[in-house]
């Protein structure tokens, strides 16, 4: 709140009287010793005015982070959260070579360094500091020159006009500044909610990386899983021949039905159609990893791996919930509701008046020769006090805006947090109930091995048929081919889990900058929203 009686106003009624007496000193006093008093009082005028200014209160409500409720600990992840958490903790920032795939690093690498997503993100982050910039030269004064030469004419008619009669020449060079203190914080509001918007944009950088990281590993999962699976499709298509191809033989000697081979046929048909569209969801998703590292798919290929081998990083037991108000979409919701209320700063201020200090001097003559002449000189300053008397409510209805924008930017603050455990309490549900479904397909791929050994044994000595071989192979390809999805829908689980509790980036309170976990991301990721911060 601004106080009448605060020594604020009296430095500016020392401000103005010092101007005011300086311009009547000028108009009753020509000579040469009048313009060293008139500039000491000037000085003595501006350095007021600069204290005044750095004194000066900021008017709007100072911010304080919302409240939210934190719960201790995860619903879903109980069994995951014995250990005692710890308050510092945080996940690698590059998290992806966890998987131990060499492949996958080199995908990644590729995809932060090129992917235009995050190009995109990081030229919109070089916008909010240039803002930021922008907002912060308007503490300082404006200083301009300007150097002109004019040729007038005038005929014998012009003198009627008061215009001289022949030819006339002006030159003049003269200098000018400007200052509009800030007396009620409009401008620093103005930055505070500038640097805001910059570290929010720096929180959405950091959030593009992660999530284009976090789409090329969920990806080559994906491709990878559909190698395995043509794989299988292409022996269940071996085994569905060979079945079809002894089933028509008994029927040509009559041990089989009509029926026996239409259904026979019905079973390869269908693994032939299934194995069409995995080769269809493979080329997909090769072109996604592509467009993904910032290449044409039509020059980007991935071998194909029927052996590969998913591996899934153990995820630390003492991260704690408050780790989720580190993330880069909670950070970004926040920083964008505190440059809301440095907003309600800005419009609280068209209250009151404002105060320009301005000055300008120079030289004008008919010859350049004799232009910088002390007899030649002319100059003015002075301060301009201004104050909109009626605008319609126009003021008062911005602060309003800004009030309920801030509200807005809150409430969605909130729903950011709440959606971020929505998120991690659906991941560590999808990563507890896969990690039993992964042990069940185990079993049944046990019990089907036996079962096969045990039918192979029975048809060498002639207690079982060749047929009845293929269809317990088919039985063990079938779960073995569950198997190995559930492991591919864990490790593609496990990215979500890891993208969902931050991927290794976080927030740093007392900086309010991004911070990350390995050398290699701070130099990747470079921490500018400190040096706002330290502005």
């Amino acid at each position: 709140m601004v106080d009448a009686r605060a020594p604020g106003h009296a430095a500016l009624a020392i401000a103005l009287n010092s101007s005011v007496q300086l311009q009547s000193h000028e108009r009753s006093d020509s000579s040469r010793t009048a313009v060293p008093s008139g500039w000491r009082s000037w000085g003595c005028g501006c350095l007021t005015a600069a204290a005044l200014c750095v004194t000066a209160c900021a008017v709007g409500p100072d911010y304080h982070k919302p409240t939210v409720q934190m719960p201790e600990s995860f619903k879903e992840g109980a069994d995951w959260q014995r250990a005692q958490a710890n308050p510092q903790g945080a996940l690698s920032s590059t998290w992806w070579v966890e998987y131990h795939d060499e492949q996958l690093s080199q995908l990644v690498d590729a995809a932060l360094q090129a992917n235009q997503s995050i190009v995109a993100a990081e030229a919109a982050y070089r916008v909010a500091q240039a803002t930021v910039s922008a907002s912060v030269a308007a503490l300082y004064p404006t200083v301009s020159a300007s150097l002109s030469a004019t040729r007038n004419e005038g005929g014998p008619g012009a003198a009627a006009t008061g215009i001289p009669v022949g030819v006339s020449h002006a030159v003049t060079a003269s200098a000018a500044a400007s200052w509009e203190l800030d007396l009620w914080g409009q401008t620093r509001r103005q930055i505070e909610s500038s640097k805001a918007g910059a570290q929010a944009s720096d929180a959405q950088r950091a959030g593009q990386r992660l999530s284009i990281a976090a789409s090329v590993a969920s990806d080559y999962f994906a491709l990878r899983q559909t190698d395995i699976d043509i794989d299988f499709l292409k022996q269940q298509q071996q085994v569905n021949a060979d079945i079809l191809t002894m089933t028509q033989g008994g029927y040509a000697q009559g041990a089989a039905s009509g029926d026996d081979v239409l259904v026979a046929q019905d079973t390869l048909e269908a693994v032939i159609a299934a194995l069409q569209a995995t080769l269809t969801l493979r080329e997909q998703y090769e072109h996604a990893i592509a467009v993904l590292v910032g290449v044409p798919p039509g020059g980007f290929s991935i071998q194909p791996r029927q052996d590969y081998v998913f591996v899934t990083p153990a995820v630390p037991l003492s991260l704690p919930s408050q780790l989720l108000e580190r993330r880069y979409d909670v950070v970004t919701a926040e920083r964008i509701a505190a440059s809301a209320n440095a907003k309600i700063g800005v419009a609280q201020a068209a209250f009151f008046p404002t105060l320009d200090l301005s000055a300008e001097g120079g030289y004008q003559h008919n010859q350049f020769a004799h232009l910088f002449s002390l007899p030649n000189r002319f100059w003015t300053l002075g301060p301009t006090l201004a104050e909109t008397i009626f605008d319609g409510g126009a003021r008062t209805a911005a602060v309003r805006e800004a009030r309920a924008a801030y509200d807005e930017d809150v409430a969605n603050y909130r729903q950011a947090v709440l959606a971020a455990f929505q998120s991690v309490e659906d991941s560590l549900s999808s990563w507890n109930h896969l990690q039993q479904q992964a042990q069940a397909y185990t079993n049944i791929y046990q019990r089907n091995q036996k079962l096969f050994d045990n039918t192979r044994a029975q048809q060498e000595v002639g207690s079982a048929s060749e047929q009845n071989l293929l269809s317990e192979q088919l039985t063990l390809l079938l779960a073995k081919q569950n198997l190995q999805d559930t492991r591919a829908a864990l490790a593609q689980s496990s990215v979500v889990l890891i993208k969902n509790l931050g991927g290794g980036w976080q927030w740093n309170e007392t900086r309010q900058a991004a911070v990350t976990s390995t050398s290699m991301d701070r130099h990747n990721l470079a921490d500018p929203a400190g040096g706002l911060a330290a502005q």
